[in-house]
């Protein structure tokens, strides 16, 4: 899919945000001569992931510390319990926001967002500490429905569940991520599957912390 550029997205997302805000009176019809074809929904629709982004990015360079929201059902195995758990809106192009997601003294995991002429992708970028991928990576997938402007929902894509098949990963070819931002007050990073999986890390917006070095191979 073709990326479009996030400070064309931005403005236009914030523009029909506002005027949706200000809006006094009833939406005038089209002329009957109008070659409009899209229609006022798939306006709105456009919208949420712009307003969405812009929201996210309106962070950039800040860092901000996390806590384990859910994790149902409780993994014993699980590498982010009792850790600091800090994400850093660290770059923000013209085309993706990357998020690196620190997780104690672990600086391998990068949460990629792309804008898409669809909606919004999301990748896992996963690195050692010499900077070179893991095996596992870049797995993700991109939004199949509209989202609003809080909560964006990604479902596993062809390519990873292709990945996790081959590495032995079977419990992840279900996957759902989830992102929900208020600006100022949280950010929600989840992961849930149809089984009764759930998995959630909830951030303080309100409070930046020190940003963190830069995450493996991104330096």
């Amino acid at each position: 899919m073709k990326t479009l550029s996030l400070r064309s997205t931005f403005a236009a997302g914030s523009l029909l945000l506002a005027l949706s805000l200000a809006a006094c009176g009833p939406t005038a019809p089209p002329s009957a001569d109008s070659t409009e074809t899209t229609t006022p929904q798939t306006r709105h629709e456009v919208a949420a992931v712009d307003v969405f982004l812009a929201r996210l990015a309106s962070h950039c360079g800040q860092a901000f510390a996390g806590r384990i929201l859910a994790d149902e059902p409780p993994q014993p195995d699980n590498a982010f319990a009792e850790k600091p758990l800090i994400m850093h809106v660290r770059e923000c192009g013209s085309a993706e926001i990357k998020i690196p997601f620190h997780v104690g003294d672990d600086r391998s995991r990068t949460w990629v967002l792309t804008r898409t002429a669809d909606g919004l992708r999301l990748k896992h970028d996963h690195r050692h500490a010499d900077g070179s991928d893991d095996e596992l990576t870049l797995y993700g997938g991109d939004t199949a429905a509209p989202g609003t402007e809080v909560r964006q929902e990604f479902p596993v894509d062809a390519y990873s569940i292709e990945m996790f098949e081959r590495l032995g990963y079977e419990a992840s070819v279900t996957n759902t991520w989830a992102m929900e931002v208020v600006p100022g007050e949280r950010f929600l990073y989840e992961l849930s599957r149809p089984n009764g999986r759930l998995f959630q890390v909830e951030f303080d917006l309100s409070a930046p912390v020190a940003p963190p070095p830069a995450p493996w191979g991104h330096e």
